[in-house]
């Protein structure tokens, strides 16, 4: 039985709301924002389009739960205090309201969504917005998927290397391996590997860093392109992986057999040696 977030929520007025629905706006996923971070999301609520689409005095923020169907965690209700320009560019200020930040990051509900709509009136959809869960801490990511399992973009990376997402980092600060990274743009591969002192979190963290991890072939094509061609186009796969006290020889063994299966050394991929 679904329990409506009007059960748990009340809300008077609800003429003076526009639930923002936010989605993928082509660069990136405002659940991604969020988890990265607090001020980046706030930004994302005091960004205006010429079409004014919070023209009400409140913000009911929702954030596509994009692994999952309809679903939804709850961003917070802001209050607008300032519409106009600034910086030559239309926005609003807006502040967070401290009756709804205990369910912010907690709090998803279910709401399918009015075809592409990113704001709708409240007093419509409100009804229809059930309680899908409350998590018992803030959203942090997606949990660590299982070796055999990932297969993520940049991005998705990104936003778990740079908040430390202990789970992930647990899991692959421990292990040696071989992986591969495709450019989804036209499709060649790199074949690395980490071994020595160095698990994979280490090494991955160098891409993060830079976009290239200072490979050869990648290090060309990000000096000419910049960090934000590997942030949309490049994607992780680990291939192999191995116990830290595994023989640094077999990991390069492994490396050496996947470039010649995957053909990375010739014109399908961007490994140099």
């Amino acid at each position: 039985m679904h329990i409506k977030l009007s059960e748990i929520m009340s809300i008077e007025n609800r003429q003076k709301y526009k639930v923002h629905l936010a989605s993928f706006n082509g660069k990136e996923h405002p659940l991604d924002v969020f988890v990265k971070s607090p001020k980046d999301w706030d930004d994302w609520n005091a960004w205006r389009m010429k079409q004014d689409d919070f023209n009400r005095q409140y913000i009911f923020s929702l954030i596509q739960f994009f692994h999952e169907p309809d679903i939804w965690l709850f961003g917070g209700i802001y209050e607008v205090t300032y519409r106009g320009k600034e910086n030559n560019s239309l926005s609003y200020k807006v502040k967070l309201l401290e009756n709804s930040r205990n369910l912010v990051g907690r709090l998803k509900v279910r709401l399918r969504r009015p075809g592409r709509a990113r704001a709708v009136s409240l007093e419509r959809y409100f009804d229809q917005i059930a309680v899908f869960e409350i998590l018992r801490e803030v959203y942090t990511g997606k949990e660590f998927c299982g070796f055999e399992n990932i297969n993520h973009d940049f991005q998705f990376l990104e936003n778990v290397f740079k908040t430390n997402k202990p789970d992930w980092k647990s899991a692959l600060e421990n292990v040696k391996g071989v992986y591969l990274i495709t450019d989804k743009s036209n499709g060649k591969r790199y074949v690395g590997s980490a071994y020595g002192d160095t698990g994979i979190w280490s090494r991955w963290s160098s891409y993060i860093e830079t976009g290239h991890g200072s490979n050869e072939g990648l290090t060309k094509l990000i000096r000419e392109q910049g960090i934000e061609y590997a942030r949309k186009n490049f994607t992780f796969v680990l291939l192999e992986y191995r116990s830290m006290k595994a023989d640094d020889k077999v990991i390069i063994e492994r490396e050496n057999y996947w470039k010649e299966v995957l053909l990375t050394r010739s014109n399908f991929g961007y490994n140099k040696n």
